[in-house]
């Protein structure tokens, strides 16, 4: 008997998905991203200056932090203060690399912008969601310094987005919630360019093996979904 969706989805389809900007009034960019449940708040922050190693190279950075908020579970999570964990470390330095590939530093000139993703509600898939709603952050960002003069064009290259596919039973399975993410025996994540250009993928056997065969079709539907979001992203950038 095939897996049985939670929210009886079709085995491609995407959880429901919104970018609600200027979610904030500070940053440069702000978004709240939502995915099904996932709730993450992506801001984009501009600075002068570039971290050491960088200095006097007339090049750009883009850094990121990600936290999750105690209540962001259904049971509270202590803050993480004088030391990150493992996961959250290993998470943040994902969407740094994964954001980065969708700028070209040295048109960025000297000066960092810092993503920030906190998860205020979580039901699987928060780095993904951190990393297509802080795409979104971050294009906002750059438009701001456009139309403000202190970029002469964009240094976005391309846009990128991610999103998580998954076995279980066998049946590959598009945007996995909580309860499919748990019980999945295979779990990947995938960054793409809007060319469908992979930037990262993060995946295991969570119990045996799978085939390339099983990775192919694992791809290709990420590819789909992945199309997804970016015609959402494209929608709200667009149009607001």
């Amino acid at each position: 008997m095939a897996w049985q969706r939670p929210d009886q989805r079709a085995f491609d389809e995407i959880r429901p998905v919104s970018f609600t900007t200027n979610f904030t009034r500070f940053a440069a960019g702000s978004v709240l991203a939502c995915c099904g449940s996932t709730k993450v708040l992506c801001t984009a922050s501009v600075t002068p200056g570039v971290p050491r190693f960088l200095e006097e190279t007339d090049q750009g950075w883009l850094t990121a932090e990600y936290r999750m908020l105690p209540s962001a579970t259904p049971q509270r999570q202590p803050r993480e203060l004088m030391r990150l964990g493992g996961r959250t470390q290993e998470i943040q330095r994902l969407i740094g690399r994964s954001l980065r590939a969708a700028l070209d530093l040295k048109s960025l000139g000297p000066r960092t912008i810092t993503i920030d993703a906190d998860v205020l509600q979580a039901d699987a898939g928060t780095r993904t969601t951190a990393i297509t709603g802080g795409y979104v952050a971050l294009a906002m960002a750059v438009q701001q310094m456009v139309d403000a003069g202190d970029l002469l064009e964009s240094p976005i290259r391309h846009a990128i987005a991610a999103i998580s596919v998954g076995l279980i039973e066998n049946q590959p399975l598009l945007d996995l919630n909580y309860p499919e993410d748990s019980s999945a025996d295979v779990d990947l994540n995938v960054v793409m360019t809007e060319d469908f250009e992979i930037i990262e993928v993060q995946g295991t056997a969570e119990s045996g093996s799978f085939s390339r065969t099983q990775l192919n079709a694992l791809l290709d539907l990420a590819e789909k979904g992945i199309q997804n979001l970016l015609d959402a992203q494209q929608d709200v950038l667009q149009h607001g």
